[in-house]
């Protein structure tokens, strides 16, 4: 028989609190990585798109919890 997980209860006020990420916090620094883009190897072009669009990404769909 497998067992199962179950949350323990806690009483009213020392429920964990979900933690405040700032859904912007990683955009600033993926962007960063466009700066002299020129001057990369076209092969880690993909690449740092690929991490705007993933931090775009997140911050869009924490806009509506989603």
């Amino acid at each position: 028989m497998q067992e199962q997980n179950h949350p323990v209860p806690r009483p009213p006020g020392q429920q964990p609190q979900p933690q405040q990420i700032d859904p912007r916090a990683g955009i600033d620094e993926a962007v960063s990585g466009l700066n002299e883009l020129d001057r990369v190897p076209l092969a880690e072009h993909v690449e740092r798109f690929d991490a705007v669009h993933t931090e775009l990404t997140v911050a869009l769909s924490s806009i509506d919890k989603v």
